[in-house]
């Protein structure tokens, strides 16, 4: 690979900006992360990543990114007790109130908790020559020579220490929702970016319970999805030690609850399946229930700006931060990683505008798949094209199709993974396979009411006088 410069510096320590430091090694002689948390030396939770205390997913497409870049990271969690599983066979799905069909795959996923999946690739990251990870650091602000940021200035979170200059050529803002990036734009004469959002109001409670091999009939994860009728969801997913790490929540200020437990497997009883309440039932929590409240997806269109400061780059949660029931954050952080190779492979030239227009093709996809879920609910605000309507409803026939057609039910989880696009899903086979089940749902709900009603049992004096006296 063409050497790029001497030093680039990566803003934040999370999965989006681990795997973009990964690839600046093959284009900078060092790599500095700098994160403000302490990173535990172990697979522990950490405040600069609020959900590392509750279910994370890694999409199918995803996994594979995780190891193009870092070979042999999957065998290193399941060695730390993670499970590897075919999508279609080791998960049941819930969607929109189908039970999708099980059937084998070639869909590979990864149950396997957040702080150990963050764990290993930073020691991964870590022990590449040139990077070096600087935890428990403020960043003040970038460094700027009037036309490019030349880096940033820094402040370890020390009771003596004083500000430093980190110098770079290149700084990759993989900050999160947080980033500062749209204020120092501003702060340098820099338009700040476009953004669209979609209030969504999501609230969840995550407990963790011990876990059996038997459990679910050996399945990793069951997902029961929000429908517009139930507009609650769940997750249960296995973790490494022999445990389930499980979630429910709901949309627009309708969360689980905290306070007690029988109140929370109340709330798991009103899901759109039974079948997380089923597990849990006489189960005992391990722990403290913990909270989570995520109150819209943000895209901001750094691609749209007319002018932009060279040496500088946004990735990751920085760029778009989605609806987190949807699992796509990480996965779309991994894709944007090989867009930003693809990008300094072809030199720094005009790097941004190529990058955030690579980066857009990536975040397009995911953005509708989930937007366009969370506006089937009538309470979500926000515009809903005639598209976007002819779209969520041929979807809601791909699961009802998909709960007795497992081909149906594979184009949706490639989908849904990012291995294939929507356009899949309208492919003449598929589409027919659809159109059939449909055609047999109707036949039989046909049927069932050209039946005659059985006659209902009369009930005699003594009968009611019975009952009454019982209830009485």
């Amino acid at each position: 690979m063409a050497r790029l410069g001497e030093h680039a510096v990566v803003l934040g320590a999370g999965i989006g900006g681990l795997l973009a430091a990964r690839v600046l090694t093959e284009h900078f002689d060092r790599v500095t992360v700098v994160d403000r948390d302490r990173l535990p030396d172990g697979p522990s939770p950490r405040k600069g990543v609020p959900q590392s205390r509750h279910p994370h997913g890694v999409l199918a497409r995803g996994l594979e990114v995780f190891e193009q870049l870092l070979p042999g990271l999957t065998q290193d969690l399941e060695d730390r007790g993670a499970l590897t599983v075919d999508l279609q066979t080791g998960v049941r799905w819930i969607n929109d109130g189908h039970r999708l069909r099980p059937a084998p795959s070639d869909i590979r996923g990864i149950a396997v908790s957040r702080p150990l999946l963050e764990e290993r690739v930073r020691a991964r990251v870590r022990a590449l020559d040139g990077v070096d990870i600087r935890d428990e650091t403020d960043v003040v602000g970038p460094l700027t020579d009037g036309s490019r940021v030349t880096g940033v200035r820094i402040r370890p979170r020390r009771e003596d220490a004083t500000e430093e200059d980190l110098p770079g050529n290149l700084v990759v803002d993989a900050g999160g929702r947080g980033s500062r990036t749209p204020v120092w734009l501003r702060e340098l004469g820099y338009p700040r970016p476009a953004e669209s959002t979609v209030e969504v109001g999501i609230g969840y409670t995550t407990r963790v319970f011990p876990r059996n091999d038997d459990d679910v009939d050996g399945a990793a994860a069951v997902i029961i999805g929000a429908t517009r009728a139930a507009p609650r969801f769940g997750a249960a997913i296995a973790m490494e030690g022999s445990r389930w790490i499980v979630m429910i929540g709901g949309y627009l200020g309708d969360h689980a609850p905290l306070e007690d437990m029988a109140s929370w497997m109340d709330y798991a009883d009103s899901l759109a399946a039974p079948d997380i309440a089923d597990l849990l039932r006489d189960r005992k929590p391990i722990g403290d229930p913990q909270p989570y409240r995520f109150q819209s997806s943000v895209r901001r269109h750094y691609e749209r700006l007319p002018v932009f400061p060279e040496g500088l780059l946004v990735t990751g949660d920085a760029l778009s931060s989605f609806n987190p029931v949807y699992a796509q954050g990480m996965t779309v952080a991994a894709l944007e990683t090989l867009a930003l190779g693809a990008s300094l492979a072809e030199g720094t030239p005009d790097l941004a505008r190529r990058f955030f227009r690579r980066a857009r093709r990536i975040v397009d996809l995911p953005w509708d798949m989930s937007t366009g879920g969370d506006l089937r609910f009538p309470a979500v605000p926000g515009p809903r094209p005639a598209r976007m309507r002819a779209i969520n409803s041929y979807v809601a026939r791909v699961q009802a199709a998909a709960a007795e057609d497992p081909a149906v039910g594979r184009a949706f989880l490639r989908v849904a993974n990012l291995l294939d696009r929507p356009q899949a899903l309208m492919k003449p086979t598929t589409a027919a396979r659809v159109l059939a089940a449909g055609r047999r749902a109707r036949t039989r709900v046909a049927d069932r009411r050209s039946r005659p009603a059985l006659p209902r049992p009369r009930r005699s004096h003594e009968d009611a006088d019975s009952t009454t006296r019982s209830i009485g």
